[in-house]
């Protein structure tokens, strides 16, 4: 049995709330975006990244937009020394690019890091030491001024090695288990660490307040920065950052309460990669605000490349239900939600919108790189006519009537069901012409001609069976006059209902689709479609498989 008895709250809440975030109702602006992924990302994997493989992954971060990149941890593994002076010495960082390296405020640590990040163009030194009541008490056994003195000594190490080292040198302190700590002692570390490194507006330091793991629901959160953020020394010389965890699966939330109270900076990773739940998945910030008409800054548009390198280098899966990334996040199998959207579409193209607001899509799939026929309207038994239907016509340009849409959705769903699979866009229309299209069989006319008068007389040549007839009947028009005509030799009739035609192509050569339904003698409707560079042979193909498939 499961015993909660064991569990209390273990974050603790400002003395001061003011709550001014709350009256905000979204993010105005990016943040500063810096990818962990090499870092926190590499050291969640069962197998970390080879050198190689750290390498492309580095590149595809720089295509997409980071202009901060935590590189490692150099003085602590000899692959991510190994990566970074390869980096540094085949002179792959860009001028606009910012590469960061972490380390913890231990003397030989420190030195060992300027040692790693000798020759770079511009470098974040980032040092951090525990700050948690569960580490202090459990870990390091040191009181409070004792643990702020281990902050104050780094900021010191670090200040003068930055002085004595030839480099760009930009800082970032973290107090580590930030949420496992009373945030107004947090506040004085933060504070002590300032005061030694004395930032400027032309040159700011980072204080990043991670959620190293998350133990409060987010508006706790988002209450501890706003309280640090009104009371940092230094204020205008500070980026206050953030590092989500997602131990309770809110990091995503974590981060844009943390926005809206003042944070400025998100350390993350792609597809919240990352130690136990993971790390804030920057995809999921970056396109939520994008869907918000936000410009994240950070480029998503090729999200397939991103998800066949990521499962490339880090040997991890992308779900299929990963936010904006997932194979299935588009995917409507349900008719309801297929037909909304497909009206949706439609009602888009034509009234010409260039604002997305689509049912059930958040996003247009294109922006990343998905495909409506492939990615959107998936077909299964549970799927709709209209799903069905504007799959026929985006796939292959066949605009059904509504009723026939019906009656093919019933065939398509039929096939799916008892094979248990979805079906792809080629064979929905394998089935439509194989039910409906150009079928020739019992029934086919083989020559038409028409006389104009009062009505069209038709004189039609056609197959029943063995025999071939030759018949002549009137009608209003040429395809009245062909149905009048067939009738005289079927034993059945049947009376002319439904007729619609449309272009399939452009230009002198084009193909004209048209469509017919009939009802039989007994009630039911039956429909066929024909397909010619004629319109009328095409009116009549229609006929004849609508015939056929009484």
């Amino acid at each position: 049995m499961m015993d909660a008895s064991k569990y209390s709250i273990g974050y603790y809440a400002p003395p001061v709330n003011e709550y001014r975030w709350v009256k905000k109702d979204h993010i105005e602006k990016a943040p500063i975006w810096c990818s962990v992924d090499l870092r926190d990302g590499n050291q969640s994997l069962v197998i970390p990244m080879s050198l190689s493989e750290k390498l492309k992954f580095y590149q595809l971060l720089l295509e997409i937009g980071f202009k901060e990149i935590e590189v490692g941890f150099p003085a602590a593994s000899e692959t991510e020394y190994e990566f970074l002076r390869t980096i540094i010495e085949n002179d792959m960082i860009p001028s606009d690019v910012t590469v960061q390296v972490l380390t913890q405020c231990r003397d030989h640590i420190i030195r060992k890091t300027f040692e790693a990040v000798k020759g770079a163009p511009r470098a974040i030194i980032h040092f951090y030491n525990s700050t948690s009541v569960a580490q202090r008490e459990q870990v390091f056994k040191k009181s409070k001024e004792e643990i702020k003195q281990i902050a104050v000594e780094g900021a010191k190490l670090v200040k003068k090695l930055s002085e004595e080292y030839e480099g760009n040198f930009l800082f970032e302190y973290s107090p580590e288990s930030f949420t496992g700590t009373e945030p107004e002692y947090a506040l004085e570390v933060c504070n002590a660490v300032l005061d030694v490194m004395q930032p400027t507006i032309d040159r700011p330091m980072i204080i990043n307040l991670p959620v190293t793991v998350e133990m409060s629901m987010p508006h706790i959160y988002a209450n501890q920065i706003e309280y640090c953020s009104d009371r940092l020394h230094y204020r205008d010389a500070v980026i206050l950052s953030t590092h989500p965890h997602n131990d309770r699966g809110t990091g995503v939330a974590d981060t844009e309460l943390a926005l809206l109270a003042g944070a400025q900076r998100v350390e993350c990773c792609l597809f919240g990669n990352g130690e136990r739940t993971g790390n804030v998945d920057a995809i999921t910030l970056a396109m939520n605000m994008y869907s918000h008409g936000v410009d994240p800054k950070l480029d998503f548009s090729n999200m397939p490349h991103i998800c066949e390198v990521y499962e490339e280098v880090t040997r991890m899966n992308v779900s299929c239900r990963q936010p904006y990334a997932g194979s299935l996040v588009f995917a409507a199998f349900s008719g309801s939600h297929q037909d909304a959207i497909a009206k949706g579409m439609n009602y888009r193209e034509e009234n010409h919108l260039h604002k997305w607001n689509v049912p059930y899509l958040p996003i247009d799939p294109h922006d990343v790189s998905r495909e409506y026929d492939a990615d959107v309207i998936r077909i299964n038994s549970q799927s709709g006519k209209g799903g069905i239907g504007y799959i026929l016509e985006k796939s292959y340009g066949y605009v059904m009537p509504a009723k026939m849409r019906e009656d093919f959705g019933y065939r398509v769903k039929d096939v799916s069901d008892k094979s248990h699979a979805e079906l792809k866009p080629d064979e929905i229309y394998s089935i439509f012409k194989e039910e409906y299209l150009n079928v020739s069989r019992p029934v086919e006319v083989l020559e038409a001609h028409f006389v104009q008068g009062d009505e069209i007389e038709a004189h039609v040549i056609a197959r029943f069976g063995n025999q071939v007839h030759q018949i002549y009947d009137k009608g209003n028009g040429r395809l009245d006059a062909v149905s009048n005509a067939l009738k005289q030799m079927l034993p059945n009739s049947f009376s002319l209902e439904t007729y619609s035609e449309h272009s399939l192509d452009d230009g002198s050569h084009s193909r004209a689709a048209s469509y017919v339904g009939i009802v039989c003698e007994d009630g039911h409707r039956a429909w066929g479609a024909g397909e010619d560079t004629d319109i009328i042979r095409a009116g009549i193909k229609a006929l004849v498989s609508a015939i056929n498939n009484q």
